[in-house]
């Protein structure tokens, strides 16, 4: 067989074979023409490219980048597809002096580059590529081929980068769990490039959080991974300096578990252990390998966060207890540090979660761990469905007062924005919300970000600063980027900027001052 031919199968005969004659009538929930409808649906890269600002005015304490990050697929999907499945693309607004520039670019990852010059997807998506036995073997099957002829090598990583980013000892990366992260670097024109993928966090084949926590005051991170092999959970920390410190791998999770965040405090680290769990063997079934388990009772687990090993770790039955994101925790100081208090959106109907996220309400609550008594209580903070709530990031593992959240309408498209106040959630306070902002008719936005107005200012107070995000108009097909103030009862908002590209509905975002950007 000729090279061209050899080629052309290798691009587009598994494929197209598999999708038109194996592949059973696909579920909504992987069907590319109901994923990616609307606003979901992928964009080309567009490079730096100068904004207008449509309504009031940027501050001018503002200066930076607020960069998010996506699902974007490379190639249109032919056969399923999951949400969680696109290749990472970031959406930045760089701002300077008033004025804005708009940049998107993919994460070049391993697996985008290798796709990319292949000319075809290669690499299996877990959240869509099982789907029946006799489709499932197949796909399998092709992968396979293509490891054993070269086409592709696993250890390189087989992630996309799609969900988050963070600074590490002042470095940019972008983040998924099931892959280490990658560098990345924004120019002075605005524009997005991607450095490498960051092997120096673990060996080949090993993962990272994709929502590891930065302690402001220490410069240390703290992060785990979690896997479908003992340990099923293995967590660490980097210094200050970038240098990752010794892993504390966690033998007392006993099964495969989802662990999508965590919690720190100042001296804990708490992790959830809920219904969504991972078995392998269903892949040899022809099943998605991360389901719900109803009949498993969820836990959290406790342990100091300068573990050495999980002979203090020690774990906590919370029924009906399943988060997926965590806001903040601290200790009380109160009662003497006795007490640990968490923030999260606890999804009600979790059985939903993966394949209808509409179905499912994010109840955001207040957990209080009793490190003497090893006992939790619980109580809701709003009434709302509340997901992608975030704080002050200098308060993370510590006392904060204000919560800014996204509100589903329903999940995963946004409507608003609302901030609670954490002082007014006593044991009978009911909703805590003090200030809302509805986007209007057919506009929905994403996670939002709060940036401090006077970051260097320790008098500051904690909510003196402004919440930025993306929102899209779905009549009029544009994009905008929105400054709020954080302190206004209605979330002013103070500067809109019309982006010259759709933006996508995506994931998490941060923003990087103007200082930190030259030293990236």
């Amino acid at each position: 067989m000729d090279t061209l031919s050899s080629s052309f199968l290798q691009k587009y005969v598994p494929n197209n074979f598999i999708c038109n004659f194996i592949d059973p009538p696909l579920r909504p929930s992987i069907h590319p023409n109901h994923v990616l409808s609307g606003n979901f649906a992928p964009v080309n890269e567009l490079p730096p490219t100068a904004c207008d600002v449509v309504e009031g005015s940027l501050p001018p304490s503002l200066n930076g980048a607020y960069i998010r990050n996506g699902p974007n697929p490379q190639f249109i999907p032919r056969g399923p597809y999951h949400l969680f499945d696109g290749d990472g693309m970031l959406h930045a607004v760089t701002i300077s002096g008033g004025e804005a520039t708009f940049c998107s670019r993919f994460v070049k990852t391993y697996k985008y580059t290798l796709e990319r010059e292949i000319g075809s997807p290669v690499i299996l998506n877990v959240f869509s590529a099982f789907n029946d036995l006799l489709a499932s073997l197949a796909r399998y099957a092709v992968a396979s081929g293509r490891v054993l002829a070269g086409q592709y090598d696993p250890s390189r990583g087989i992630g996309r980068a799609n969900t988050s980013l963070s600074l590490i000892s002042g470095k940019l990366f972008a983040h998924e769990e099931c892959d280490l992260p990658y560098g990345i670097k924004l120019t002075c024109d605005g524009d997005i490039i991607t450095l490498d993928r960051h092997e120096f966090l673990g060996e080949p084949f090993t993962a990272m959080t994709a929502h590891p926590k930065i302690d402001m005051e220490t410069g240390e991170t703290f992060a785990f991974r979690y896997s479908f092999l003992p340990p099923f959970l293995t967590y660490f920390r980097i210094n200050g300096d970038g240098i990752k410190q010794d892993e504390v791998p966690i033998f007392s999770l006993k099964q495969a578990s989802f662990i999508h965040d965590f919690a720190i405090s100042k001296n804990y680290v708490v992790f959830p252990d809920t219904q969504i769990v991972i078995k392998p063997r269903d892949m040899l079934r022809g099943r998605v390998p991360v389901r719900v388990d109803l009949e498993k009772v969820p836990r959290l687990g406790i342990m100091p966060r300068y573990a050495v090993d999980e002979r203090e770790i020690w774990w906590v039955d919370v029924p009906g207890f399943n988060i997926i994101h965590a806001v903040n925790a601290w200790e009380e100081e109160d009662d003497g540090g006795d007490t640990i208090v968490m923030v999260a959106p606890n999804a009600l109907g979790v059985e939903h979660v993966l394949q209808r996220v509409d179905l499912v309400h994010l109840s955001l609550e207040r957990i209080e761990i009793n490190l003497k008594e090893k006992s939790v209580t619980r109580r809701p903070v709003s009434t709302a469905n509340l997901e992608f709530a975030v704080i002050n990031p200098a308060y993370v593992g510590k006392k904060n007062r204000y919560v800014y959240a996204a509100v589903g309408d329903p999940m995963p498209k946004i409507a608003g924005v609302v901030k609670l106040d954490l002082s007014l959630s006593t044991a009978n306070s009911g909703d805590c919300t003090v200030a809302r902002r509805l986007y209007g008719s057919s506009c929905y936005g994403g996670e939002p970000f709060f940036v401090a107005r006077e970051p260097d200012n320790p008098a500051a107070e904690e909510d003196d600063g402004y919440l930025i995000t993306y929102m899209h108009n779905e009549n009029t097909e544009e994009s905008k980027f929105l400054v709020m103030d954080a302190k206004s009862p209605t979330l002013e908002i103070l500067a809109a900027v019309k982006l010259p590209q759709r933006v996508p509905y995506g994931f998490h975002g941060i923003f990087v001052p103007e200082s930190h950007l030259r030293k990236l």
